[in-house]
Formats: structure tokens, sequence, C-alpha cells
């Protein structure tokens, strides 16, 4: 397979030089365990959510940049999503994103790929990426469960560390950080550096919260002991770098 996938969008512009800081790891990343999970180049590691290729169009790499681009808006029609050919089951996951107005996304983990074959996203956890003053799925759900950070469609995104009170900023147009970090059945979305969603997997609190969602028809939703990192193609554009993840032991203090 070619370094750089060719897609079904051409341009006349002059490709930007890559900036050399990212997509790389510093000293002190390498120390603490990180490794990159995309290598801003290629598609090694990377597969179609629902086959063995990386798809063939409606994904991009450029200028150290991998992008799912725009189509209809609709979810998982074009190019798809692309999962990680390696499963996890304790790690710290980064992830830099940028929104394009109106645009709607995820990361998703603990993923299982052969349950939803058909039309439609695969099925996991999922750390929503969402231009939530424009798309309308902001406004679904309960409680603001389907904004940015939230754990889609079971838990709002809210600045744990100070009281609950509304999270952090998401400029759209400019670079963002999503954290995600697993030990366990313990569970944290980290956004532009504040916990914004806390949870335990299997709680009696969390399968209450399954049981009222979309994600009910499916057993032992989001108890799966391990799973790919999905990116969801849901037909806007959105671009990612700096994917880098560690592996985490199972239990103790961050």
């Amino acid at each position: 397979m070619a370094s750089l996938l060719m897609c079904a969008v051409v341009t006349a512009q002059t490709p930007r030089p890559a900036d050399a800081s990212v997509n790389t790891l510093s000293k002190q990343e390498r120390e603490q365990g990180w490794r990159l999970l995309w290598d801003g180049r290629t598609t090694a590691g990377w597969k179609s959510a629902k086959s063995e290729a990386f798809p063939a169009a409606g994904w991009q790499i450029q200028d150290g940049e991998l992008s799912v681009l725009a189509s209809d808006g609709a979810e998982s029609r074009n190019g798809g999503d692309i999962i990680t050919r390696e499963q996890f089951s304790n790690f710290e996951l980064k992830v830099d994103f940028r929104l394009s107005p109106g645009a709607n996304s995820g990361i998703k983990y603990f993923v299982d790929p052969d349950l939803l074959r058909g039309e439609g996203s695969a099925i996991g956890l999922e750390f929503q990426l969402l231009d939530d003053a424009r798309h309308p799925d902001a406004k679904l759900g309960r409680g603001g469960n389907r904004t940015v950070g939230s754990l889609y469609d079971l838990i709002a995104a809210r600045d744990l560390a100070n009281s609950g009170q509304p999270k952090p900023a998401v400029p759209i147009g400019a670079w963002n950080t999503a954290r995600i970090v697993v030990r366990g059945r313990h569970v944290e979305h980290w956004l532009n550096g504040r916990k914004v969603v806390e949870f335990e997997r299997g709680s009696p609190a969390f399968r209450s919260l399954v049981a009222q969602s979309k994600y009910n028809k499916w057993p032992s939703f989001g108890e799966w002991p391990s799973g790919p990192i999905l990116l969801q193609d849901h037909g806007n554009l959105v671009s990612f770098r700096n994917i880098k993840v560690r592996t985490l032991p199972a239990g103790g203090a961050q």
C-alpha cells in the first residue's frame, strides 16, 4: 500500500510542510511508555472496521493529519469507520482533533466490530466529538450526553474538578485534545486538560445508564475485556493527529 493514501478529493493547493513537532514522542513520553498509534504518514496499524483493508476513499493523509472527509453527514456511509489492528484493555490514549463547523465524529474504544455488519457505525463506548453549537445531536439524548467529550448517549461531559461546571471550550477549526484513561473497570474522559467524565464499567449505575440508552440491545455493552480503538466516519470533515497510547496497569493511582 502506498505511504500516502490517495482519496477522491483533489485540490490545487500546495501542500503545507508537516509540523515537525507533531506525530513525535518526546524523551519523557518514551520513558513513560508512550508510543505512536498512528505514524503520521501511512495507514500502518489501521484498517476498516468492516474489512481487512484500509478504506479506498473517504479518508486522507496529508501534512501529518489523518482526516475523515466530508460526505453527506450520514454515519459510516462514505469511507466508513477505521479501527486499530491492535486490541486494548488497560490503556491511556491521547488524540488531537480538529472539528470543521457543524461536524460530528467520535473516538470509540472497547469496540466489537462484529456486532453490526450492516449500515452504521461499529459498536463501542464513545468519546463524542461534536460541534455542540451547530450540530443538532447536541440537543438529543438526555441532559447533554451527546455533546463533545461526553460518553455518548450515557454520561454528559462536565468539568469534574469544578463541581460539574461547564466543560472546557472546544474551539471549532482549532486543535483540541481528547484523552481516555482505562484501568480495569475505571474509565475517565479528559478534554483539553480537564476531566469531564468518570465511570465504572459494569457497575449498577453504568448498567442502568445502558438500559436507558440506544445500546440496551447489545448484551454486556461496554464491558468486553478488550477491543480496538475506532475513529468514526460520520460524514463530516474531522482531522486527527498526535495519536498516542500507553499500556497501564489494571489498578492503582493515576
